[in-house]
C-alpha cells in the first residue's frame, strides 16, 4: 500500500519567485548599423512594441539598455538600442536573453500559468502516491510536457485534462491520473 503524500509545512517556497521573466534571446547582429535579430520567447509579443529599456544577460549577469526601435521581419523581433552603435558592439550581445522585471509579466488567464511557477511543485496521483517533483517543461507545440523527477526515476506527463487534473500554488501540488 502506498502512502499518501503530505507536503512538510515550510514547503510553500521551495521555488523562489525570479526577479525577471526572460522575454526573448538575441540570434545574431542585423545589418551593420548595430541592430539585432531577437527571438520572441514570449506569447505577448506585443510587449516589444512599447519597450523603453530592457535587461540583457545570461546567467551571471546583466545589464539594462536604451531600446532605441524595434522592428518586426518575419517572425523576429528587430532592435537597436542606444548604447550599441555599430555591428562589432551588437555582436558582443549574441545569445544574450533580454529580460524585464517579474512585476511587468502579463496577467494569466484562470488555470494558466509561469513555466516558474510549476517548476519543483509536488505532484502526486489521484489516490496519493507521491511521482516526484516537475523538473522541466517540455513545449511540444500540441501540449506541454511536465518531465517528473522522483524515487522511480523520470516520469513525462503530457499537460492535457485526462492526466493533469488540478494545480494548487498555495500547496505547490500537482494532481495527476
Amino acid at each position: 500500500m502506498t502512502e499518501k503524500f503530505q507536503p512538510k509545512s515550510g514547503s510553500a517556497r521551495l521555488a523562489s519567485e525570479p526577479d525577471f521573466l526572460v522575454i526573448g534571446k538575441i540570434i545574431k547582429p542585423h545589418g551593420i548599423k548595430g541592430e539585432v535579430s531577437v527571438k520572441v520567447l514570449t506569447d505577448f509579443s506585443e510587449r516589444f512594441d512599447e519597450l523603453e529599456y530592457i535587461s540583457l544577460g545570461d546567467d551571471n549577469s546583466q545589464a539594462e539598455y536604451t531600446v532605441k526601435a524595434t522592428r518586426w521581419h518575419k517572425e523576429r523581433v528587430l532592435m537597436t538600442f542606444a548604447e550599441i552603435p555599430d555591428r562589432a558592439a551588437a555582436e558582443t550581445l549574441r545569445g544574450l536573453y533580454l529580460k524585464i522585471p517579474i512585476e511587468e509579466a502579463m496577467p494569466l488567464e484562470p488555470g494558466a500559468y509561469y513555466h516558474y511557477q510549476l517548476i519543483n511543485l509536488n505532484v502526486v496521483t489521484d489516490t496519493g502516491e507521491h511521482l516526484g517533483r516537475i523538473a522541466e517543461i517540455i513545449e511540444t507545440g500540441a501540449n506541454d510536457v511536465y518531465v517528473v523527477q522522483g524515487e522511480k526515476g523520470e516520469i513525462l506527463l503530457p499537460v492535457i485534462k485526462e492526466v493533469i487534473l488540478s494545480i494548487d500554488l498555495e500547496a505547490r501540488l500537482v494532481t495527476a491520473h
